[in-house]
């Protein structure tokens, strides 16, 4: 198998530029192991994990693999500050951010030698958070799936790049080796892939759910605010139809009913709800009404991606789905895909004279 080494691989300590994105109730300790065995960057997501879940995670992770893996951390959840104490305490590797984490946080996390990748949406977030010690970023173009922004990677990628010294990973339509061929001639350190490994045999997610992804094409994802009031890119599905199509007001009920599921199913109190929705409100300067919204997102995903129920859940998804048409082993998927990049490096190089 080739290797190429970027400032990446040499930063976290793995074998291959290629990250495995913390996805809400997808990334979990299967999915990630078997990515870092692989020698790539796996990532678990907690945002929908209670702290005694991720505490189980991460423990079930140590025990699958002894290679580097990274958590996905919501900056603004309430209990942010003890769960990076938990990921220090337990030799975690990475800490990535969906969100720009506190300078303070940033600090902590590099005093106790983890690794932080926040990702961003924007040139002027990335010089942020590399200011305030970041060590690399994650940049993801409109082409990815879950929330997302209206600039496509071709574009956002070199303007980060010109923009920050740090690494910077690569997202959005990206799933093979062409791909990270391209990325890595535009400078970037790496690709970080969501969906494509969603569609692997390690995912956890129903098989009947992956075949309705394997079944799509380029043009069957949407992007939409109805479904938790930010641009959201998933699946075409009747439900999403539905949702956009309906009021604002049935939107917002709906939203309460899910908000209400959620409390129930992992244990949280209304005033730790109100106190994460009061710091999303602030950190992504939404509306109310789109902070209540966004108690949509965690139910509607898991009705769709763990009880694989489509007609009741959503399923996020990046435009690359159209292009997918197989389910790997994680270890096959990363061979090929480094080893096609790394063909096309050298056929590259031998057009210079």
């Amino acid at each position: 198998m080739s290797t190429l080494v970027t400032p990446l691989t040499e930063l976290v300590g793995i074998e291959h530029p290629i990250v495995q994105t913390g996805m809400g109730w997808v990334a979990g300790p299967r999915l990630v192991a078997a990515t870092a065995e692989a020698g790539a960057l796996g990532i678990l997501a907690s945002a929908t994990m209670t702290y005694p879940e991720l505490e189980a995670a991460i423990a079930k992770t140590k025990t699958l693999t002894d290679r580097p893996f990274g958590v996905n951390i919501r900056a603004d959840a309430g209990d942010a500050p003890q769960r990076i104490e938990l990921l220090i305490e337990q030799g975690v590797r990475v800490a990535s951010f969906a969100l720009a984490p506190k300078e303070a946080l940033i600090a902590r996390l590099k005093a106790a030698g983890v690794v932080v990748i926040p990702s961003i949406g924007a040139a002027k977030h990335a010089k942020k958070v590399a200011a305030w010690g970041a060590d690399a970023v994650i940049v993801q173009g409109g082409e990815g799936g879950g929330h997302t922004g209206p600039v496509a990677t071709t574009l956002l990628l070199p303007s980060v790049l010109d923009a920050v010294d740090i690494p910077v990973v690569a997202a959005g339509g990206f799933y093979d080796g062409r791909g990270l061929a391209a990325a890595l001639a535009y400078g970037a350190a790496g690709v970080a892939m969501g969906t494509r490994f969603l569609l692997t045999q390690e995912s956890t997610v129903p098989d009947s759910v992956k075949q309705e992804y394997l079944q799509r094409g380029l043009q069957d994802t949407i992007v939409s605010k109805k479904v938790d009031g930010m641009p959201h890119r998933v699946l075409r599905t009747e439900l999403v139809d539905k949702l956009e199509d309906s009021s604002s007001t049935r939107g917002l009920v709906a939203a309460v009913g899910n908000a209400a599921k959620f409390k129930n199913m992992t244990g949280m109190k209304w005033s730790t709800l109100v106190r994460d929705g009061l710091a999303m409100r602030k950190a992504k300067e939404l509306t109310w009404s789109q902070v209540v919204m966004a108690a949509n997102t965690p139910m509607l995903l898991r009705a769709g991606l763990v009880e694989g129920n489509t007609a009741a859940g959503v399923l996020a998804s990046g435009q690359v789905v159209g292009m997918l048409d197989d389910l790997p082993t994680c270890a096959d998927l990363i061979t090929r895909i480094v080893d096609d990049a790394a063909d096309r490096i050298h056929a590259i190089a031998t057009l210079t004279r």
